[in-house]
């Protein structure tokens, strides 16, 4: 069995890391074979990567983001993501190429062009098979990450203004649009609960498909959900 590459992508503040860590506790009761890896990050030297480029003390040229964040990708790719497909196991990234597509295309103003040839480059052409797109309005995104910040420190792409989110989210919904078949939206401006069913109405039928979950689901205990979002 071949291995299945998923991605959840969303504005700061979409509630996808949390969604992420719930669905995990869900698949791995079900004996999936799964891997969990984010971007920037998933690897050593992504760590220290991640650390670099979304300080708010540290001034970063926007070129610099992009590069950096490529090649964070490209270790990414490499070291975790094709070696973990290549053993058959369901690999979830918090992150990957679409969030360049966001980010530093819409929100930093990179071409089109550009952005897609930095991504070829760092991925060698590996598409998800699979996109979670948990959208939020820029006003939802901007109370969260408001509240999180009470408790952690916000970095630098959180702080910044609401025209840069909006382009951001934009270009997120674009992409939606234009590949209905890989990217699946999630309205996440919900209860934590509501949004995970959403999310598992989307995966656990996919992974049925491709053979890594079975069609008699394992009862599992119910997770106690707090009213609110990460």
């Amino acid at each position: 069995m071949s291995g299945t590459f998923i991605t959840f992508e969303g504005i700061d503040g979409s509630g996808k890391s949390t969604q992420l860590r719930i669905l995990a506790g869900f698949l791995r009761a079900q004996g999936v074979e799964l891997l969990l890896s984010r971007e920037p990050g998933g690897t050593p030297v992504g760590v220290r990567l991640r650390a670099a480029l979304l300080d708010v003390q540290g001034e970063v040229d926007p070129l610099t983001e992009l590069l950096v964040f490529a090649a964070d990708r490209a270790q990414h790719v490499r070291k975790v993501i094709r070696p973990a497909l290549a053993k058959g196991a369901v690999l979830i990234s918090d992150r990957y190429a679409d969030a360049t597509r966001a980010y530093q295309g819409a929100g930093r103003g990179f071409s089109s062009q550009l952005i897609s040839e930095i991504i070829e480059l760092a991925t060698e052409g590996l598409v998800p098979d699979l996109t979670i797109l948990f959208d939020v309005t820029v006003e939802e995104s901007t109370n969260r990450t408001t509240r999180r910040s009470a408790k952690n420190k916000r970095d630098r792409l959180d702080i910044e203004k609401e025209d840069f989110h909006s382009r951001v989210r934009e270009e997120y919904l674009r992409i939606a649009t234009a590949e209905p078949q890989r990217v699946k939206v999630i309205d996440a401006a919900g209860t934590i609960e509501g949004t995970q069913e959403q999310l598992r109405a989307i995966i656990v039928p996919f992974l049925q498909r491709r053979g890594h979950l079975s069609n008699r689901l394992v009862n599992t205990p119910r997770h106690k959900f707090k009213r609110g979002h990460c």
